[in-house]
């Protein structure tokens, strides 16, 4: 798949950068920690200019975050009332934690977001509470936006920086990405054993 992705970015240049990371955030065939890296390294061959390649990857996935983000707040939280009231046990909210929510994202909504797209297997899902709990567009465009650019500078770079050894990179942020994926479902399981239905 690796070449693939090489093969795409160098005869599609930034366009395929931009798509590639679109699609990664639409839904992730590919994760950014190849597509980010592989872009840095085409750029420290000469092909590509590395500032391009970041703007080109930041607004590929910025696409695909504000498509979700508006497809959540399409659908809103209150549609979701009947499923939460009677499935809540499952998605371990009721519905007053879900009302909680939406107070603390019209307060720290950005720094979620912001944060949020640093961390490994959360970032491509922070659109859709940001959208759900109806944040701002304004501070989710900014906050995403910023975010977004700092985690693909970071994979470019360190892909411009160590060139062929770029799976370092994955070798790096792999277990990290294991590790939220496992405290995720360790607050899951303990949500699920404490949950109150009211």
């Amino acid at each position: 798949m690796n070449h693939w992705v090489v093969r795409l970015i160098e005869e599609s240049g930034y366009l395929g950068v931009a798509f590639l990371m679109f699609l990664e955030t639409l839904f992730p065939p590919i994760p950014s920690e190849i597509i980010m890296p592989v872009a840095g390294v085409t750029a420290a061959n000469g092909k590509l200019e590395l500032s391009l390649v970041i703007l080109s990857g930041t607004a590929g996935a910025m696409l695909g975050n504000i498509f979700w983000y508006l497809a959540a707040r399409a659908l809103g939280i209150e549609r979701l009332k009947p499923f939460i009231q009677r499935h809540g046990r499952w998605v371990t909210m009721n519905w007053r934690e879900v009302q909680r929510a939406h107070g603390w994202m019209e307060s720290h909504g950005s720094a979620f977001v912001l944060l949020g797209r640093l961390i490994p297997t959360v970032r491509s899902l922070v659109s859709i509470p940001a959208g759900l709990l109806k944040m701002g567009f304004r501070p989710f465009l900014i906050a995403s936006t910023l975010g977004t650019f700092a985690w693909t500078a970071l994979l470019a770079g360190a892909g411009f920086r160590l060139k062929s050894n770029f799976e370092q990179i994955d070798q790096f942020i792999a277990p990290i990405a294991d590790t939220v994926l496992v405290v995720m479902v360790l607050i899951y399981a303990y949500r699920l054993a404490t949950h109150k239905a009211h």
